[in-house]
C-alpha cells in the first residue's frame, strides 16, 4: 500500500515534559495489516489543600457547631469581635450583596467583601430594597388576591404559630395562570413570582425557600411588616387602580420571569441544580462573549459551578490590588472601575466583560482594585478551586494525536450528561482538514448509530470554510482508490480496503442528505459519483452499497434535470425600487432558486444621473460590472481609478470590493448602483425618486381581509425562505468574495424583512385621517397576531418593529385612541421581540415551536457573526472545529424550520388575486428622515 492511503497505529508518548494526566498519541505508519491501539486516557486529580484552623472554626460556627460558651454572649462577642464581624459580613454576602464604601475612600480606608463567600441563599433578596416598579406590581397583585374571597391568601397556623395572609406556591401559580392569558405555563407563573421574591416583595414565611410550585407558604412584604396598609378589605378605588396596573404592567413582570429563574438557579449549590436547570444555564452561557472561546464541554462544566452575585451599591470594592486571587468574574449587568495604585482608574469594564482570571492562572496577587461603578451590579463568579479543577480536567480529558512531532488532531472526552447517552466517547476540538476527514472515515462511519453523527454533520455543513469541495473530492478519491497500486493483497488487506470503500460511499450518501443540491454544483463531485457507481457495479464485494449509489445517482439526475429546465433564467431589478423579480425562464415561479449563472438586468448610474442598462450573470464580479458600465457611460478612466458604489435613499454610500459578487441583489430597498471615480465619491447624490416610495400596487387596505393578508404574506415568504441554502449563511458571514459564491436568495429574503417593516411605517405616516390611522394600527396588530399564529416569525418581527418605529410611536393622538385590549396585545408582542439578554424571550418562545416555521433571519445571522468574530478559525495551525460546531448549530436551525412542508388552511377568499399582487411589491419609503417628517406633518408635536 505504499502508494495508497497510509494506515496508522497509535503510540503513547510520555515524558517528564508533559502535563500530568495528558497522554500524547502518535500515529505510526504500517505497510501491511492493521495495528491500532485504542486511545488511552490518564487523569490525575489534585487533592484539596489543607484548610486553615481559623477557616474551619469559622465554618463550624456558621453551621452552628459551637462549643458551650464559658462566658456571657456579650463577653464572648467582645472577646471575638473580629471573628464575629467576619461571620456577620459573610452572612450578609450570602444574600447577594456586600458592604458599601465610597469610591473616593477606596484609596485610603477601603472596606471590602470577603474574597470567596459561600453560595448566596436563593430564598433571600438580591436588592436591599425593592424597585418602585416591582413594589407597585406586588401591591397590585396582593390587592387582587385579598379582594378575591375565594383566593388562596389566608391566615394559617404553622407549627402552632399564626401566619397572616400567606398562600402555598401551588395555589399562587394556579391563580396567576388564571389571571391573564399571557401566562401559558406553570413554569412561567413560577418565574414571575420568583421575580418578586428576589426583590423582597414576596418571601417564604421562614426565608428558607426561593419560589417553588409546591406547598411551601409565601406572603407579601406588606403583610410581614403589618400596619394599617396590610389590614382590611381593599377600597374600590384601590381595586380599580390595581386592575389597571395589572393590565398595563403584567407583561413587564412576565418578561422578568425567565431571568429571575436563571438567577435563582445560579444561587443554588451545584448539587441541587437539576439537569433541566443545568441545560438552561448552559444555553445562557453560550451567548456570553467572554466564554465564546471555550469548548462546549467547558461551558457545561461551568453551568454547574457558576455562582450569581448581586451588589446593591456603587462604590463597593470587590477586591483590592495585592489581594490573593480567589475568584474569576463576568459582568452580567452594570460596570466596574479598574483602579491601580498611583494611576487611578485605568479602565471601565461593562456588561459582558470578565476580570480576575489572570491572578488565578498565574497564582499571583491581584494586579488592580475593582470598584463597582453603579448600583445593582450583577456578576457570575467561579472560585479558584473550581477554576483550577476545570483546567486540570480539560487537559486530563484531552487527547493529542501527533505526526512528525506536531499535533494533527485534538480530541476531548465527551462529558456524560445526566439522562443522556452518547455513542461516541470523544469529540473533535481541532485538527488538520485531512486528519479530521481520516478520523471521520475510520471511526465515525460504518457503525450502526441511530441518526446523524453530530461531528459528521458539522463537517459536512462547514467544510467549505477549511476544505474546499475540490480538495475534499481529491481526498475521498485517494481513500477509495487506495488499492490502485497494490500488486498482492492479504485477506486482511482486502477486507480493510473494502471497508474503507464502503465508508467513502456512506460519506457521499450523508453528504447529499446534508447539503442536497449544493453537493452537485461542483463538476468534480458529479464525476466522482459516476466513478463510484462504475466501481460498485464492477466489484461484487460492494453489492450491498449498490442501492446507496443508485439513490445518490437519482438525486443527481433530478438536480441536473431541474437545472436544465430552468437554464436561461433571467431576473430583473426594476428601476423604481421594486424587489427583484423573474423576467423569463420559468413557467412556475413558485420556489424558484436564484442560481449563480442566471442573468440579471439592472441599471448603473454615474454622478450626473445618466445611466446604462446591463445584463450579467449573478456571479459577475464588481470589477467587471464597473469596467463595462464605465465603457458604456464613456467615463474614460482606467478600472483602477473607478469604484462601484451603492447610494442609499438617505445619501449614504457603500463601496463594493472588486471581487464582490451578486451585487444587484445586495442593494437596499431604495438603493441605486453608481460607478464613480475614487476621488469623486462626494459628488454622488441620490436620485430624486429615491426619497419617495417604491412603486407598488395602490389599494385600499381597509377592504382587505387581515387574515387573508397574513396567509398570502406567509406563503410568499415561505417560498423565499425555502430558496435560501444553509451555505449562504456561511458566505454572508465570512464574505462572498472568499468563496466566489452568491448570496442572492438570502439577500432577497433579508430585503423582504425590511420591505414589510417600512411598508407598515409608510402606510401609517401617509394616512392623514386620524380615524383611518387608528384603524390601520389595529389592523397591523391583528396582522402580527396572524403571522405569529402561522409561525411566520420573520414577518411578525417586521410588523411589530414597524409599529415600534420612531415615526409611528410618536403618533400620540393615534395611540391614545387604540383600545386598551389592542395596546395590551402590542405590549406582549414588544416583550417577545425585546432584544435584551440576547433575545431571550424570542428564543424561549421559538424553542417550543414545531416546524414548519419561518424564523427571524437577522437573529440567525447575528448568531453566525457572534461565532465568527468571537472565535479564531485556526488555532496553532489547526482548524478550530468548536467554531465550526457553533456555526453548524445555527445552520441546522434553518434545516429544522423547513423539515416539514407548509400546509396552511386557506381563509375564505375575498379578493385573492388583488391580495397576492399587492403583497408581492409594497409601496415603501425607507428614508427615516423623510418618514419622520411625514409623521410630524400628520401629527405635529404638541406644544407644552
Amino acid at each position: 500500500m505504499a502508494a495508497g492511503r497510509q494506515r496508522w497505529s497509535t503510540q503513547i508518548v510520555a515524558g517528564s515534559d508533559l502535563t500530568p494526566g495528558v497522554l500524547l498519541l502518535r500515529y505510526r505508519r504500517h505497510s501491511g495489516g492493521e495495528e491500532q491501539m485504542a486511545p488511552t486516557l490518564g487523569a490525575t486529580k489534585a487533592t484539596a489543600g489543607a484548610t486553615s484552623a481559623a477557616v474551619k472554626r469559622r465554618r463550624r460556627l456558621e453551621r452552628g457547631h459551637m462549643p458551650r460558651p464559658q462566658s456571657t454572649a456579650f463577653e464572648m462577642s467582645n472577646k471575638n469581635k473580629e471573628l464575629m464581624n467576619d461571620i456577620f459580613t459573610n452572612c450578609k454576602l450570602k444574600n447577594g450583596f456586600g458592604p458599601t464604601v465610597q469610591a473616593s475612600a477606596a484609596a485610603t480606608s477601603p472596606t471590602k467583601r470577603p474574597l470567596s463567600p459561600d453560595h448566596p441563599n436563593p430564598a433571600l433578596p438580591i436588592t436591599e430594597t425593592p424597585s418602585p416598579a416591582m413594589n407597585r406590581m406586588g401591591w397590585a397583585l396582593r390587592i387582587l388576591l385579598v379582594a378575591d374571597n375565594s383566593s388562596c391568601l389566608k391566615d394559617r397556623k404553622v407549627s402552632g404559630k399564626l401566619i397572616r395572609k400567606c398562600a402555598p406556591g401551588t395555589e399562587l401559580v394556579d391563580w396567576l395562570v388564571n389571571l391573564s392569558p399571557i401566562v401559558h405555563t406553570r413554569a412561567q407563573a413560577a418565574g414571575m413570582w420568583q421575580a418578586l421574591v428576589e426583590e423582597g416583595v414576596l418571601a417564604h414565611v421562614n426565608k428558607e425557600q426561593p419560589f417553588k410550585d409546591k406547598c411551601f407558604l409565601y406572603r407579601f412584604r406588606l403583610d410581614e411588616e403589618g400596619g394599617t396598609a396590610a389590614a382590611g378589605v381593599p377600597q374600590a378605588e384601590d381595586l380599580g387602580a390595581a386592575n389597571e396596573h395589572i393590565r398595563e404592567g403584567l407583561s413587564a413582570l412576565f418578561q422578568r420571569g425567565p431571568d429571575a429563574t436563571l438567577r435563582m438557579i445560579l444561587r443554588k449549590p451545584s448539587h441541587e441544580r437539576t439537569s433541566e436547570e443545568l441545560e438552561l444555564v448552559f444555553e445562557e452561557l453560550v451567548h456570553i462573549a467572554a466564554l465564546s472561546h471555550l469548548s462546549t464541554s467547558i461551558k457545561r462544566e461551568l453551568s454547574s459551578i457558576f455562582v450569581f452575585e448581586a451588589h446593591a451599591q456603587a462604590g463597593t470594592i470587590l477586591f483590592n490590588q495585592g489581594d490573593e486571587g480567589r475568584s474569576w468574574y463576568i459582568l452580567l449587568k452594570g460596570s466596574v472601575d479598574v483602579v491601580i495604585h498611583g494611576k487611578g482608574t485605568v479602565a471601565t469594564l461593562k456588561t459582558g466583560d470578565d476580570f480576575g482570571k489572570l491572578a488565578l492562572i498565574n497564582d499571583a496577587p491581584r494586579a488592580a482594585t475593582i470598584v463597582l461603578k453603579e448600583n445593582n451590579c450583577h456578576l457570575l463568579r467561579v472560585d479558584k478551586e473550581h477554576f483550577n479543577r476545570i483546567l486540570r480536567d480539560v487537559e486530563a480529558n484531552t487527547l493529542r494525536l501527533q505526526e512528525h512531532g506536531k499535533d494533527v488532531l485534538v480530541l476531548e472526552r465527551v462529558a456524560k450528561q445526566r439522562g443522556q447517552h452518547s455513542a461516541f466517547k470523544y469529540t473533535v476540538m481541532s485538527g488538520t482538514p485531512a486528519k479530521m476527514l481520516e478520523h471521520l472515515l475510520e471511526t465515525r462511519l460504518g457503525q450502526s448509530v441511530g441518526g446523524m453523527d453530530p461531528f459528521l454533520d458539522d463537517f459536512l455543513l462547514t467544510h467549505i470554510v477549511f476544505m474546499p469541495v475540490v480538495q475534499l473530492v481529491d481526498e475521498l478519491a485517494n481513500y477509495f482508490h487506495c488499492d490502485a497500486h497494490e500488486d498482492a493483497q492479504t485477506p486482511e488487506d482486502r477486507e480493510y480496503i473494502i471497508n474503507f470503500k464502503k465508508r467513502v460511499i456512506q460519506f457521499m450518501q450523508k453528504w447529499v442528505m446534508a447539503v442536497r443540491h449544493a453537493a452537485f454544483e461542483e463538476p468534480s463531485v458529479c464525476d466522482f459519483i459516476e466513478d463510484l457507481a462504475a466501481e460498485v457495479e464492477a466489484d461484487p464485494d460492494l453489492n450491498e452499497e449498490t442501492s446507496i449509489v443508485h439513490n445518490v445517482l437519482t438525486q443527481m439526475a433530478r438536480y441536473q434535470e431541474d437545472r436544465n429546465q430552468n437554464a436561461g433564467q433571467k431576473w430583473k431589478l426594476p428601476p423604481n425600487g421594486q424587489p427583484i423579480c423573474l423576467f423569463s425562464g420559468n413557467a412556475t415561479p413558485s420556489k424558484t432558486v436564484i442560481r449563480p449563472d442566471d442573468d440579471i438586468i439592472f441599471r448603473v448610474y454615474c454622478a450626473d444621473h445618466t445611466y446604462c442598462t446591463l445584463r450579467f450573470p449573478m456571479h459577475t464580479t464588481a470589477e467587471l460590472i464597473k469596467a463595462c458600465a464605465a465603457d458604456k457611460l464613456q467615463l474614460n478612466r482606467g478600472p483602477e481609478d473607478l469604484v462601484l458604489v451603492e447610494v442609499k435613499s438617505n445619501g449614504e454610500r457603500s463601496v463594493f470590493k472588486d471581487n464582490d459578487v451578486s451585487i444587484p441583489t445586495g442593494l437596499s430597498l431604495n438603493g441605486r448602483l453608481f460607478v464613480s471615480v475614487k476621488d469623486h465619491l462626494d459628488a454622488l447624490t441620490q436620485l430624486q425618486e429615491q426619497e419617495g416610495p417604491t412603486e407598488g400596487v395602490d389599494i385600499d387596505l381597509e377592504i382587505l381581509s387581515t387574515k387573508e393578508l397574513a396567509y398570502h404574506i406567509t406563503l410568499f415568504e415561505w417560498d423565499l425562505f425555502w430558496a435560501v441554502h444553509e451555505y449562504e449563511l456561511l458566505y454572508h458571514t465570512f464574505g462572498r468574495h472568499h468563496f466566489g459564491k452568491i448570496t442572492a436568495n438570502l439577500d432577497v429574503f433579508l430585503r423582504r424583512f425590511n420591505e414589510v417593516q417600512y411598508w407598515i411605517v409608510t402606510e401609517l405616516v401617509s394616512t392623514p385621517s386620524l380615524s383611518k390611522r387608528v384603524g390601520l394600527v389595529r389592523k397591523f396588530i391583528k396582522l402580527a397576531a396572524y403571522c405569529k399564529e402561522y409561525q411566520n416569525l420573520n414577518a411578525f418581527f417586521a410588523v411589530v418593529m414597524g409599529l415600534s418605529n420612531m415615526a409611528v410611536s410618536r403618533l400620540q393622538q393615534t395611540w391614545e385612541k387604540i383600545p386598551s385590549k389592542f395596546r395590551k396585545i402590542f405590549q406582549e408582542f414588544e416583550a417577545l421581540i425585546d432584544p435584551s439578554r440576547n433575545h431571550r424571550a424570542y428564543r424561549v418562545f421559538v424553542g417550543k415551536l414545531q416546524p414548519p416555521l419561518i424564523p427571524f433571519m437577522p437573529l440567525l445571522l447575528k448568531d453566525m457573526t457572534f461565532a465568527h468574530e468571537g472565535n479564531k478559525t485556526s488555532l496553532d495551525g489547526l482548524v478550530n472545529f468548536e467554531k465550526m460546531h457553533m456555526m453548524a448549530q445555527t445552520m441546522r436551525t434553518i434545516r429544522f424550520c423547513r423539515s416539514r412542508s407548509l400546509g396552511l388552511e386557506p381563509p375564505s377568499p375575498k379578493s385573492e388575486g388583488e391580495v397576492r399582487s399587492y403583497i408581492s411589491s409594497f409601496r415603501v419609503i425607507d428614508n427615516q428622515r423623510v418618514l419622520t417628517a411625514m409623521s410630524q406633518k400628520v401629527e405635529p408635536t404638541r406644544k407644552l
